[in-house]
């Protein structure tokens, strides 16, 4: 099987050799660039970058331009660094459709988890991969979503979050129990991340945004109603 190429981007040179360090002892192949400008050349001739992992403090473009240029085109998996722990820097960062967000200074071997977490997601198939209930459609394999037939674009986090709502229909689920099981690891932050995402979600399904019930005080639940 051929290695699965990640874009690492950092204007520093040993986070990035520190980095790629571990990725290529995990069987990645992995490219480098050290500025936004040149990250999204690198990005642009490549056509099969599994995911990229993005400074937000570059020079000529920072990892908030360079991120949004991205998601014009290409919902690729994105994780981003920052040096800043600032809570507005990280819901910002979700609202640009960012999966996964990591503050300097981190454990190489906890971003590789995250890494291969994402990417064990995005890339699963079978013949499981097809969730249905009340008009909406999840195909896992093809990682798009149909409502009453017409496709809608969602985040990667948005994506995940639908359809573990979906496969846990009916079941009320606790915000620290979606953090473990939609984000993959245990989170430090605010519930305010998981509202955000259901706020958005929502508004992408429309009249289906409905089907997501807010448990007040403890978190959500889909439900759809039988006729």
């Amino acid at each position: 099987m051929d290695q699965l190429k990640i874009l690492v981007v950092d204007d520093e040179s040993r986070m990035r050799k520190l980095v790629r360090d571990f990725l290529v002892k995990a069987d990645y192949a992995v490219l480098e660039a050290e500025d936004g400008e040149q990250a999204l050349e690198i990005f642009e001739a490549q056509n099969d970058i599994a995911l990229v992992i993005l400074d937000v403090m570059m020079p000529k473009l920072d990892g908030w331009q360079v991120c949004r240029e991205i998601r014009e085109y290409s919902k690729v998996p994105i994780i981003m660094l920052t040096a800043r722990s600032d809570e507005r820097d990280e819901l910002m960062g979700f609202e640009l459709g960012v999966d996964e967000y990591i503050s300097k200074p981190f454990s190489p071997k906890i971003l590789v988890a995250r890494v291969e977490a994402i990417l064990r997601r995005t890339n699963q198939a079978g013949s499981d991969d097809i969730l249905e209930a009340g008009g909406i459609q999840v195909n896992r394999a093809a990682h798009n979503v149909a409502v009453d037939g017409a496709y809608i674009d969602l985040s990667y986090k948005e994506f995940e979050l639908l359809a573990y709502f979906m496969e846990n229909q009916g079941l009320a689920l606790s915000r620290e129990k979606i953090l473990n099981n939609v984000w993959n690891y245990d989170y430090f932050g605010d519930a305010r991340t998981i509202d955000t995402h259901v706020k958005k979600l929502r508004s992408k399904l429309g009249a289906k945004g409905d089907l997501i019930k807010t448990i007040w005080g403890y978190g959500y639940k889909f439900e759809v109603q039988e006729d």
